[in-house]
């Protein structure tokens, strides 16, 4: 029981104090799972985000799950995947009954483009640090870059 509490509260943290969706989840998913609590690699974690992706649903939330479930079985995936979305639910439902009255405010709009900023610098160094534990060799950035290419220019995903 210990272990599910433990892994509500790491994940409910992660929920908590990430602004940006899922991919600006990724640094801090990263840190506490690797780094603080060693429940997966950097190679584990970098294939529950290649998968989290590939699987229909947001990838924080995806990613929870199977780091809950390596750690604790089916309890440990629902204990991980509920703490990582408990907080962010009762965020967006205070904030969207409160956005109405005050989104005309110029601070509250300058705000709202400062943590978008904060985001985007957020994902590029998760990005970045997924890129240099991933690209490996001359092979690896080749089809790095024409996957890119390929993503950028023709429009797939």
């Amino acid at each position: 029981m210990k272990s599910l509490i433990e892994l509500f509260i790491s994940f409910m943290k992660i929920g908590a104090f990430t602004f940006g969706g899922g991919y600006a989840m990724l640094p801090m998913i990263q840190r506490e799972i690797v780094n603080n609590k060693q429940w997966a690699t950097n190679e584990e974690i970098l294939d529950y985000f290649a998968v989290a992706q590939c699987t229909p649903g947001v990838i924080a939330v995806n990613t929870a799950t199977f780091v809950g479930h390596k750690v604790k079985g089916i309890a440990g995936g629902i204990a991980a995947t509920l703490g990582v979305v408990f907080v962010p639910v009762i965020i967006i439902s205070l904030i969207a009954t409160a956005l109405k009255s005050f989104s005309h405010y110029e601070i509250v709009k300058e705000a709202m483009w400062g943590i978008r900023i904060a985001v985007c610098a957020s994902i590029a160094v998760s990005v970045i640090g997924l890129l240099r534990k991933s690209v490996k060799g001359k092979l690896g950035l080749i089809l790095f870059i024409l996957s890119s290419i390929v993503g950028i220019f023709m429009n797939i995903s």
